[in-house]
């Protein structure tokens, strides 16, 4: 088995040997990916020629199977390779060579990339991608197209071609920037039919294509020139004083991790607003010691400024980042609001500078010009995206960057790709069709909603009724073992996302899990600052969490758990949204906070005084939160009648007193399930609709409130208690 330094060598042969040809190309393109230095997420390509049975005659004819359009090699299924004639794409070349217009930038260069759909094998409907000319035209059976940081470093040194030559002698040509297509893939073939004995072509600004006839040959291959060029560049690196000297030394010294945290709560929610006046964004923070080392460093803002070079990495980090020189030990973060407001400033208008000058008469619509990475001193980075996963892959593309920048300026000068190139790929018609194409967004798309007392009955099911609109959804719950479980059982369901940027809160998905006691107003704060450093900040809250404390046999409750009652049911919804108004104001986005009440708070009866009453005060601190966060904040309540199934308010014990005290028969052996279900019952027979009302009924109506579905609505109380008519408006 070869043995390498950087990058990691996975090929199995048992593995392999049960496959068949396709499989094994998926299988060496799902190793390939697996190891991000060999290919960032989404990025490269793979593929193979192989003889297969036409459908129509019978006969044998070559297949080219290739990774389409979309996707990511580390996860890419048969579903994702397209399958084309090899001959058929072949003849192809004389169809474009006829074409006056032929060339670099053309309409003929798009017009091929629909083309090629007449080329489908066995009707196979996954859409071929732009790089299907490269792998058709070079010779050998198995082609792998990849983005390692390390070749892109070469590519993107201002010496590429003498590099190349020096690093990879004769095994690896040099073709210079060509956006992909089939322009690129004839110059590929000119470059390998004038140079039988190549086996890899470094691609200018882009990566590198490598080929054999054999896939395990094709892999090792591929590893091979990325140990090559890891090798010589740590070597000089090393050579020029390794991290101590990289980007020109230090600059700025990393504030402590404590010191980052609370500056970061302080900044994200107010800069996620900023970001945020076009479409809302969430964040993803990396405060890493490479990122850092990079941010800290002299030549940090020269770098920054020159933006990405790999065309895979700009797409997701626009042109460039935003870089904020702000120095941690003298500033504050007042001061560093202060310039962050500026460079926002700046780099919008920069951004419609970039769109005027490069523009072309049936270009796009300028895009948001708000960055998608931001870059600080002592802090780190955030990147923004409109989920969690794409702002953890922003994230990830720009370490890919910074890597490259290392690199190449360890063996020589990095150059960003020209503004005009970087333009063309950014709004390329065939991009924003692609755009147009994809499914519209869910209900609550961007949005990131804490639900507190997630970790049962109905909060747990309002957090998974809002995660299937499209929603980010903080599990809240006083243990954080059961917050946690809550939101496993979303991310289970839902995913993770792509993306491996960050650690801890930065590395969660579509749900995370905290810890907090409502009642404790640092408590609060604390869990609000950690879905800031999770998301950047939050839009909506629901409060499900209460408390009922039973009655002893005169109907009375110790006068602490009277207090206590009140401390959960009253106080802790108020410390809530006075805490959270703050972040609310931060941002200047508006948003949603929805308390639970209860039927009770308008039906007085006998057994749970300190109940109803706390829950009477909640309905009118509803309506006079209305009024102090009015109008960046909409506030509503949800009155459920009694929910006993999945409700932490009905242990056993308390199920089993209820059915006691309403002369329920039951015995003590008996299910819990069929002791709840009784109960329910009883509850449900008392409304006029009769059916037992469920967490998930509840569930729909902080759906409703949160949603702007009820935009106009706020200070009021939504009753869902299956038609109790002693609870009607009186």
């Amino acid at each position: 088995m070869p043995t390498y330094q950087y990058v990691n060598y996975s090929w199995d042969d048992a593995k392999a040997a049960s496959l068949d040809p396709v499989g094994r190309l998926i299988y060496r393109s799902n190793i390939l990916g697996a190891d991000q230095r060999i290919t960032n997420t989404g990025g490269g390509n793979t593929s193979s020629k192989l003889i297969e049975k036409d459908p129509l005659t019978g006969a044998p004819t070559e297949v080219l199977w290739v990774k389409g359009s979309g996707g990511d090699l580390r996860t890419s299924t048969r579903e994702n390779f397209s399958s084309l004639y090899q001959q058929k794409l072949i003849a192809m070349q004389s169809l474009y060579g006829s074409r006056p217009d032929k060339g670099l930038k053309s309409q003929a260069e798009d017009d091929m990339v629909g083309t090629q759909a007449h080329a489908t094998f066995n009707l196979n409907p996954r859409a071929s991608s732009i790089d299907t000319p490269l792998h058709s035209f070079l010779p050998g059976k198995q082609v792998d197209h990849m983005h390692p940081n390390a070749i892109i470093s070469i590519a993107a040194s201002k010496n590429c071609e003498k590099l190349t030559k020096e690093i990879f002698g004769g095994e690896m040509a040099y073709v210079p920037w060509m956006r992909p297509g089939f322009e690129l893939g004839l110059a590929m073939q000119a470059i390998s039919k004038a140079n039988p004995k190549i086996q890899a072509i470094m691609m200018g600004q882009h990566g590198f294509i490598s080929w054999a006839d054999d896939d395990k040959a094709c892999y090792t291959l591929t590893l091979d020139f990325i140990e090559k060029a890891s090798a010589y560049i740590e070597a000089k690196y090393a050579a020029k004083g390794g991290d101590a000297a990289a980007f020109g030394g230090q600059k700025y010294a990393t504030l402590d991790e404590a010191k980052r945290k609370s500056t970061f709560a302080a900044i994200l929610p107010w800069l996620r607003g900023q970001v945020s006046k076009e479409k809302r964004f969430i964040g993803t923070v990396q405060d890493d010691a490479k990122i850092l080392r990079f941010v800290n460093s002299k030549d940090a803002a020269r770098l920054a400024e020159l933006g990405t070079s790999c065309p895979d990495h700009f797409l997701r980090t626009k042109i460039k980042p935003l870089y904020v020189d702000w120095n941690p030990q003298t500033e504050d973060a007042a001061a560093l609001k202060a310039k962050l407001a500026a460079g926002l400033t700046a780099y919008r208008a920069d951004y419609a500078a970039y769109y005027a000058k490069c523009k072309h008469a049936n270009s796009p619509a300028m895009r948001d010009p708000n960055p998608t990475v931001v870059l600080i001193p002592g802090l780190g980075m955030i990147a923004w995206g409109k989920d969690k996963s794409e702002s953890r892959v922003t994230a990830e593309f720009y370490n890919c960057a910074v890597e490259v920048m290392r690199g190449a300026e360890a063996i020589d000068t990095y150059i960003a790709l020209p503004q005009q190139e970087a333009f063309d790929i950014e709004y390329w018609l065939l991009e924003e069709a692609k755009l147009k194409r994809m499914p519209a967004e869910k209900e609550l798309a961007r949005q990131v909603i804490i639900v507190i007392g997630a970790g049962s009955g109905i909060g747990k099911e309002t957090a998974h009724r809002l995660v299937k609109e499209g929603a980010h959804i903080v599990c809240v719950d006083m243990k954080v073992e059961t917050a946690q479980a809550t939101a496993k059982e979303i991310t289970d369901k839902h995913g993770l996302g792509i993306g491996v940027a960050g650690t801890g809160l930065s590395n969660c998905g579509p749900a995370l899990g905290l810890a907090c006691n409502i009642t404790d107003r640092a408590s609060v704060r604390a869990m609000l600052d950690d879905v800031a450093l999770a998301y950047g900040g939050f839009d909506s809250i629901c409060v499900t969490a209460g408390v009922f404390w039973p009655s002893d046999t005169t109907g009375h409750i110790p006068d602490d758990k009277w207090a206590f009652t009140f401390g959960v049911n009253v106080t802790g919804s108020y410390i809530v949204g006075d805490e959270a108004y703050k972040t609310w104001k931060e941002q200047g986005l508006k948003g949603q906070l929805v308390l639970t009440t209860s039927a009770n708070a308008a039906v007085a009866k006998k057994g749970s005084l300190a109940y109803d009453t706390s829950k009477a005060a909640a309905n009118h601190l509803v309506r006079e939160l209305a009024i102090e966060l009015s109008p960046l904040v909409r506030v509503n309540g949800v009155a459920p009648a009694t929910v006993v199934q999945g409700s932490a308010m009905f242990p056993r014990d308390r199920v089993i007193g209820s059915l006691a005290k309403y002369n329920i028969p039951y015995t003590e052996d008996e299910a819990t399930e069929s002791l709840v279900k009784k109960l329910a019952q009883f509850y449900a027979d008392r409304t006029l609709t009769k059916a037992p009302i469920t967490p998930a009924d509840q569930a729909e109506a902080y759906f409703l409130l949160v949603s702007q579905r009820l935009s106009k609505t706020t200070g009021q109380i939504v009753t869902v208690d299956g038609g109790l008519h002693e609870a009607f408006l009186r």
